[in-house]
């Protein structure tokens, strides 16, 4: 099975740099350190193993291994047909189709984008586990971005928080808005008595979500939404609370006579690539089951 590597040559901004400073400045995080010591990891110079504490030359080849990564027990690989939009050796964006839940959960303990993720790791004979960036709700399709290692989530991770990674979702929602476009800025907290419905409360986390409408029908709105920020159900929960319940999301108020799911999907996904060190962005056109609607 194929690890893990980062590889850099030194040049002479880095020269007299202890390894430990220069991979911190890569964002190495002293977790990932850690691993590396005590987890079957090393850390080689021109070929030889070192410490961290070695003096970097210019010239220097520095190559990391890191651990082998291996899925949570339970966990399984399956030959479920993924719909890769883009892949490198360092992340993967897919097209999830609605149905496919991110990752398994008690009622749907099978065929989750991550086990679809496993099985094609095994099949390519990569050394790696399930690391989703942006996770998508079971009946929301659309773009979704994967880290091929835990180096590499983290460093989206960190991206994500410094809303580094934009994603723009299309909806259908019920009714005809009042205005072209506007800014929900309502905090968001479990439902009572409920492990899944969320609600707006003002003991909730901070929620922002913005919108504009793309056109408008008899009985429902085509909006385009950006998201301030990420938390569970957001987008259905805001458009809820504006009585504009998402097109087929009987959880929130939505009919469902027209659409089995919610009319949700997530269009375009941009990123910097902090590996290959470019922009990187992608679009998707709505599905099947959205355009009949229209």
């Amino acid at each position: 099975m194929k690890r893990f590597q980062l590889q850099w040559q030194i040049t002479e901004s880095d020269g007299n740099k202890i390894i430990k400073d220069f991979l911190k400045e890569k964002q190495v995080s002293k977790a990932a350190l850690t691993d590396i010591k005590f987890k079957g990891g090393f850390i080689l110079v021109n070929g030889r193993e070192q410490t961290v504490r070695y003096l970097l030359k210019v010239g220097d080849v520095l190559t990391i291994s890191f651990p082998a990564e291996h899925p949570s027990e339970g966990m399984k690989g399956e030959p479920v047909p993924l719909h890769i939009l883009y892949e490198d050796d360092y992340v993967l964006v897919v097209n999830k189709l609605a149905g496919m839940s991110t990752i398994p959960s008690r009622e749907h303990p099978a065929g989750s984008l991550a086990n679809a993720l496993i099985g094609y790791y095994e099949q390519k004979g990569l050394q790696a586990t399930a690391h989703i960036v942006t996770r998508l709700d079971r009946d929301t399709s659309g773009i979704v971005l994967i880290a091929k290692h835990r180096h590499i989530h983290h460093l989206l991770s960190e991206q994500q928080k410094a809303k580094g990674v934009k994603r723009v979702y299309e909806a259908f929602a019920e009714g005809v808005l009042k205005n072209e476009n506007g800014v929900i800025i309502q905090p968001i907290a479990r439902k009572k008595d409920s492990i899944i419905e969320r609600e707006v409360n003002q003991n909730g986390q901070y929620a922002c979500t913005r919108y504009e409408v793309i056109d408008s029908y008899q009985s429902f709105t085509h909006l385009k939404l950006q998201l301030e920020t990420g938390r569970t159900h957001q987008i259905r929960v805001h458009l809820s609370y504006l009585g504009h319940p998402l097109v087929g999301d009987d959880l929130y108020g939505g009919r469902v006579d027209v659409m089995k799911r919610q009319a949700l999907h997530c269009c375009e996904l941009s990123f910097f690539h902090p590996l290959l060190e470019k922009h990187l962005s992608f679009k998707l056109e709505l599905p099947e089951d959205m355009r009949k609607l229209i």
